[in-house]
């Protein structure tokens, strides 16, 4: 579960830049992962990096948290010597999108259309207010349904993926090399953060996977959000977590339970372990209860 450490450390700076200052980055090591054909995959704090890279020069999706720039710099000069082309953005979380200031003032940045309306937007948490993301750090390639980019020798896909994480995700197909990378749609072995305040719905959530697993082949590599480079089969058993755990609370909300009864009685066993990071059994039952609570 050493990804779960990773990631309960990456939600805590999720939209707060003064946290960024409080963590110390130099302990962080940007790892990298070859995923198939020309794809890569960098493990640092927040979430998974993609990487193309080939004649084009390099193409990246996220960017992490800003003070990490020069790390993740410097790992992609390890994979290849071109120059950045381009950042996509899966969705807008900070931990996703941190880099964006720095990466966008040499790269492109594409995004779906409601990243960039929340990034160029102060966010209000409680009584803290974030400003603005730097005007350099905004997508200036937006899309609503769908985008195709060709580049280092294929077509690379951005589909948008309504009202599953959050109102603002795509998933990135690089169609050549068989790659996909999915997000935060996708936690590896983990409950799923899933953002309510910003559009993000359980039954949306659940829609997307289903999707993406009729969109995608037996041998299809996958990039989760966080955790660990995968394949289908692990996105399987993420979709099964997500409807038998679903189908557990919502049964008992049709029986009139409380939250703190469906608290008390809990999920299947066989999804404990799932609950050690950063999104517990508790908080994901409470996530379920209040988005189908919604309808």
């Amino acid at each position: 579960m050493k990804r779960f450490v990773l990631l309960c450390v990456a939600f805590q700076c999720i939209l707060s830049i003064p946290a960024h200052a409080q963590r110390n980055w130099d302990d962080v090591e940007i790892k990298p992962h070859y995923a198939n054909g020309q794809i890569h995959m960098l493990e640092g704090s927040g979430g998974n990096i993609g990487v193309s890279v080939g004649d084009d020069g390099i193409l990246i999706v996220d960017d992490q948290f800003a003070p990490l720039a020069d790390k993740i710099k410097a790992a992609l000069r390890g994979l290849h010597s071109g120059d950045l082309k381009f950042v996509l953005n899966s969705h807008f979380h900070g931990d996703h999108t941190g880099g964006n200031p720095i990466f966008g003032q040499e790269a492109t940045i594409v995004a779906h259309t409601n990243v960039r309306k929340r990034v160029s937007s102060e966010v209000k948490q409680g009584d803290t207010v974030t400003p603005p993301m730097e005007k350099v750090g905004w997508p200036v390639i937006t899309f609503d349904e769908a985008l195709s980019i060709h580049f280092n020798g294929e077509e690379i896909k951005l589909i948008h993926m309504p009202n599953g994480h959050t109102d603002t995700d795509a998933f990135i197909h690089f169609t050549g090399s068989d790659v996909i990378h999915l997000g935060d749609e996708f936690f590896n072995g983990g409950f799923p953060y899933v953002d309510l305040g910003s559009g993000g719905t359980v039954p949306g959530l659940v829609r997307n996977i289903s999707y993406i697993l009729g969109e995608i082949g037996p041998g299809t590599r996958v990039i989760p959000g966080h955790g660990a480079l995968c394949d289908k089969e692990a996105l399987k058993t993420y979709h099964a977590m997500l409807i038998e755990t679903t189908d557990t609370v919502r049964s008992m909300m049709k029986d009139g339970k409380s939250l703190d009864d469906i608290k008390a009685a809990g999920l299947p066993t066989r999804w404990k372990d799932w609950g050690a990071g950063f999104i517990t059994e508790e908080r994901w039952i409470e996530t379920i209860y209040n988005s189908y609570g919604m309808e």
